[in-house]
């Protein structure tokens, strides 16, 4: 039974790649989610429910704790018993969080994905301190924490706890065709593809990009996503001045963007190991990125080239490298897409995390 909370992003495609695989070797898998909140989330949930041959269950789990916290671990366990689950995976720090809670009244293996989550609250507030606590206090509940990023793993031994044989790290992976090469329209200089929150660094790419306008020609940006502060980011380009060359088109397919747009911009304030990353650099598109997470180890031989977080002078000045010298990030592009091809195979991904469930199971 994988387990997660918001049916959106990366963590969505992980645990979709996941369950997929699995019923491919022949396992019978269920989903659990807080349920969708859109009518897109729910289309796209529909989508999977054919790799999901036990469901895709709601069991309310919101986003900040409430009385449905209580009750969300006895309505994960007693859907496990109805459904003979072997292993409970939790994903992201309430789906984490659920999951093993649900596993403390029967001898179920619990595995967890952290997915980022609990490690971009500060340590210093007073939510980072009681998640931190919790999460703590349950890693020795916990059968392994898998995590997608070795940048993950030094982080949570960092501000949680060291969970040394407990932890291990598999990284996200990717299929064969994800690595087809995509070549630009031009239709865009740059493009952005992700939640429109200022966790995602959006409103720092739109102040690079007025930055660039005021000395010369205003580049061209696809802006494809949604989230909490749409509205600001878009007054924000407006404020800018940059209203004609930034263009808000809502949710798109990446590798849509991918099309239209020359050089991917990732000008993120935290990440894990984003797949919107992944997909562009096994598509072998020029990318721009910041130095957040597990993104210099999908970077690999070229990592020298990112950027710090929040910094506009600094995505700014690569974002010129590209405008200048667009050949040397287009170089940089194809040594990337090979190191992710031989470091993020989506089976690979699925195998070692079958080869986990297997081990823990053997020693019941």
């Amino acid at each position: 039974m994988q387990i997660l909370r918001a049916p959106v992003g990366g963590l969505l495609r992980h645990v979709a790649d996941l369950g997929e695989g699995l019923a491919d070797r022949g396992h019978a898998v269920a989903l659990v989610t807080g349920g969708p909140a859109t009518p897109a989330e729910a289309r796209h949930l529909a989508a999977l429910e054919r790799h999901f041959s036990l469901g895709i269950h709601t069991v309310p789990l919101p986003r900040v704790f409430s009385l449905a916290d209580l009750l969300a671990p006895k309505r994960i366990s007693r859907l496990a018993n109805s459904l003979d689950i072997d292993v409970l995976h939790g994903h992201g720090a309430k789906g984490g969080f659920h999951a093993r809670l649900a596993a403390r009244n029967r001898a179920w293996p619990v595995f967890y994905t952290p997915h980022g989550g609990v490690l971009h609250y500060s340590p210093k507030s007073i939510s980072g301190k009681v998640f931190f606590a919790l999460e703590r206090a349950q890693v020795q509940g916990t059968e392994k924490i898998i995590f997608e990023s070795e940048f993950a793993r030094t982080a949570f031994a960092k501000v949680i706890a060291d969970p040394k044989e407990r932890g291990t790290v598999i990284y996200n992976g990717l299929r064969k065709h994800e690595f087809n090469p995509v070549v630009s329209a031009g239709e865009f200089t740059f493009g952005f593809v992700g939640e429109l929150r200022k966790l995602k660094g959006l409103d720092v790419l739109l102040d690079a990009l007025h930055r660039i306008g005021e000395t010369g020609d205003m580049p061209t940006l696809v802006v494809a996503g949604d989230g909490p502060d749409r509205l600001e980011f878009e007054a924000r380009a407006r404020g800018g001045n940059v209203p004609k060359s930034a263009v808000f088109c809502g949710f798109q397919p990446a590798m849509k963007i991918f099309e239209r747009a020359d050089c991917i911009i990732v000008p993120s304030r935290k990440e894990s190991l984003p797949y919107i990353v992944l997909e562009a650099a096994a598509a072998g598109k020029p990318m721009i990125a910041t130095r957040t997470g597990g993104i210099a180890e999908i970077f690999g031989p070229t990592e020298a080239t990112l950027v710090e977080p929040g910094h506009v002078g600094a995505l700014a000045a690569e974002m010129e490298r590209w405008l200048n010298t667009p050949d040397a990030l287009i170089a940089e592009a194809e040594i990337r897409r090979e190191h992710v091809r031989k470091t993020f195979a989506l089976s690979t991904m699925v195998d070692a995390i079958k080869a986990l469930y297997g081990e823990a199971l053997s020693l019941r």
